[in-house]
């Protein structure tokens, strides 16, 4: 992939990290639908595996992202949004995210993500440096309450992530990087 192919699939990333977001509503109406997602998918996990509920209080902190993704034979593209809550001061850290991949794969996907941060400087370091990649590789079907949702369960670097698929159809195997970074709108 040349330099402005990278380029143009970044400007991809970022814009279409722009369609995930929540409208035009106000600042306190978009922090809160952040928050309501956060609740939503928390309790979603909780009842897959009550045991995380102890590990996130214990944890420094913890962060909970919606994101949508597309993958269409070589390429994979995704935007979303997110909080992460620091558990020792209270305070909650409003960020976006976009993702860029290359790999084999077809299908579109909106998946849920916790991060269980175990120490301070991982929690910190992610809000403010933000990057994390990997290498993916899952296969999604699911609508609504119908369909089967292979996700995942990794630990790296002291923090523990949760992937639950909310809906989708997708069949892929990705590297992929995927940027997160503070939401200068809501923080």
């Amino acid at each position: 992939m040349n330099r402005l192919s990278v380029f143009i699939s970044f400007i991809l990333v970022f814009t279409f990290s722009g369609c995930v977001t929540m409208g035009k509503k106000t600042q306190a109406d978009k922090r809160q639908a952040v928050l309501e997602m956060k609740e939503t998918v928390l309790s979603d996990l909780f009842q897959l595996k009550p045991d995380v509920e102890a590990q996130i209080t214990r944890a420094a902190g913890y962060g909970v992202f919606s994101n949508a993704n597309v993958k269409v034979i070589f390429a994979s593209v995704g935007g979303g949004y997110g909080v992460v809550k620091n558990n020792r001061t209270g305070k909650y850290t409003y960020m976006k995210m976009g993702e860029l991949g290359l790999g084999l794969g077809l299908g579109v996907r909106d998946f849920r993500a916790v991060f269980v941060f175990h120490n301070a400087d991982t929690l910190n370091r992610f809000i403010n440096q933000g990057w994390a990649f990997g290498v993916q590789a899952d296969a999604a079907a699911k609508a609504g309450d119908k369909g089967l949702a292979v996700g995942g369960e990794a630990t790296v670097d002291h923090i523990t992530i949760y992937q639950l698929t909310e809906n989708g159809l997708a069949l892929q195997a990705t590297i992929k990087g995927t940027k997160y970074w503070n939401d200068a709108e809501l923080n």
